[in-house]
């Protein structure tokens, strides 16, 4: 520890007390690698405030002493996005103690969530006032509120919802130089210039720590529907999508699977099992929900368009869960894919995104690309296919050594991918945002002109990079072309 990280330890123990300071080498050891196990940090403490008033002091602190800090909240970060320095020039400031839901207003859709506010906790809450906040994703048990707005989440129903920015009506968070932003006013109209709420959305950290964000809801449903439905490619699944939203505003999820993707669960993944009988290319999975009895039963609407998709030759066959116990394994077979993957072995993991249009090609040329470039591999991908979100996965050659192909080959394979991407008029991130793994592709692939201003923005709140060091975006040195 530094004679100024010692300061600041110091400082922060003598106003907030012991629980606000971890230094105990094995209680720090969990939080300093990230969720996929490829980037090792260090740390000599962790920093836990639990007020807002709390983070100010540790940030203005750290501020004066030129200590740098990584804010993390689950630490769930699929890019490395909360992982110190490996070099232990960090402090982490953990918001995990700020996990109080201040407010939760059923009469104006709202609530008051502060950063540490894990998301399962959150669904429980609004479901007990007859609401529900309408963003989950696989880490629902550990993802924290701060965490997910700091990266805009996205998660399976963006589809009909959007993504963690058009779900967040306010935010509070402490800036650089230990000042609150007090944005968690929802307002509909605020024409009071640059909008801090948005810019901090989707930061990762770098400007401002978010400790309390005000969250869009929505009414409880009355039930819901889950349907799997197998299919010959992705264009038929494309065509699928389009007639259901044609006829509906119910379908919540539209989620895409290889052949490949459900043999390697049912392979991997005790109480798992083939929903359909014999082999489809491609599958999609289908959540439908209604709110009021007035509208169609979800099971018997998905039943109906998913008849008139068979009769049109888009769909092989289909299922419509007949319970809950039914619908939730159609869900576990989505939500353990990465677990499964893991289990194949070594493999890169892209969250990228294209034009909806463009997402049943790229699937498959894509991948054939791939692995004619890289002859071994394995190619594949899944997602969500109503907004263009790909979970590429690029499957090292058989017998390969991890470390050593992640260390090598590995780079070379995920900058071909994401040529491929930008070719195809996408994105490098979808849903995970940019951390430390994608910061130098995005500056590599972006035009001057977005990076030129994401480096304003960084310099204007931040220009001594104290603020989640290394992640999203660096300032180039003095003198120097960014």
């Amino acid at each position: 520890m530094t004679p100024a990280q010692a300061e600041l330890t110091a400082a922060v123990r003598a106003a907030l007390g012991d629980k606000a300071v971890v230094t105990d080498p094995a209680d720090i050891a969990p939080w300093l690698t990230d969720w996929r196990g490829r980037f090792h940090g260090n740390s000599p403490a962790i920093l836990a405030p639990d007020t807002v008033a709390g983070v100010q002091l540790v940030v203005a602190k750290a501020r004066d002493l030129g200590v740098a800090l990584v804010p993390q909240g689950g630490n769930t970060s699929m890019v490395a996005g909360a992982t110190p320095p490996a070099d232990g020039s960090a402090l982490i400031l953990s918001t995990r103690r700020l996990n109080r839901i201040r407010s939760l207003r059923p009469a104006d859709a709202l609530a008051v969530a502060e950063a540490g506010v894990i998301l399962s906790n959150l669904h429980d809450a609004a479901l007990a006032e007859g609401m529900r906040f309408p963003l989950t994703l696989g880490a629902k048990g550990s993802a924290t509120i701060g965490g997910l707005a700091s990266t805009n989440a996205g998660g399976t129903q963006v589809l009909r919802f959007g993504t963690m920015r058009g779900l967040v009506a306010g935010v509070e968070a402490v800036l650089p130089d230990g000042s609150l932003h007090d944005g968690l006013a929802a307002l509909k109209k605020d024409n009071r210039g640059y909008d801090l709420n948005q810019l901090l959305i989707g930061a990762e950290g770098t400007i401002g720590v978010i400790t309390a964000a005000t969250l869009r809801l929505v009414p409880a449903i009355l039930d819901r529907a889950v349907a799997w439905a197998g299919l010959a490619d992705p264009e038929r699944a494309l065509a699928l999508l389009r007639r259901l939203q044609r006829a509906t505003q119910a379908v919540e999820s539209f989620e895409i699977i290889p052949q490949s993707f459900l043999d390697a669960v049912v392979r991997h993944v005790p109480g798992t099992r083939a929903p359909l009988g014999g082999n489809h290319g491609w599958h999609v999975l289908i959540e439908a929900t209604r709110a009021t009895p007035a509208d169609e039963p979800p099971a018997a609407l998905l039943e109906r368009l998913l008849g008139d998709a068979l009769a049109a030759g888009e769909v092989e066959d289909a299922v419509v869960a007949a319970s809950e116990a039914q619908a939730d394994a159609l869900w576990k077979i989505r939500e353990t894919i990465p677990e499964a993957s893991r289990a194949e072995g070594p493999a890169l993991q892209h969250d990228i995104s294209v034009p909806v249009a463009g997402m049943p090609r790229f699937l498959i040329e894509g991948a054939k690309t791939v692995e004619a470039r890289f002859p071994g591999t394995r190619a594949a991908g899944f997602g969500h296919l109503g907004d263009g979100n790909v979970h590429f996965h690029v499957r090292a050659p058989a017998g390969t050594d991890g470390p050593s192909w992640y260390e090598g080959q590995a780079h070379v394979i995920s900058a071909f991918v994401h040529d491929l991407v930008v070719a195809a008029g996408g994105s490098i991130s979808a849903e995970h945002g940019i951390g430390q793994l994608k910061r130098d592709e995005l500056a590599r692939l972006s035009s001057p002109a977005r990076m030129m201003a994401l480096r304003a923005i960084k310099r204007a709140f931040d220009s001594r990079e104290l603020m989640n060091p290394g992640k999203l975006v660096t300032l180039a040195p003095d003198g120097a072309t960014p």
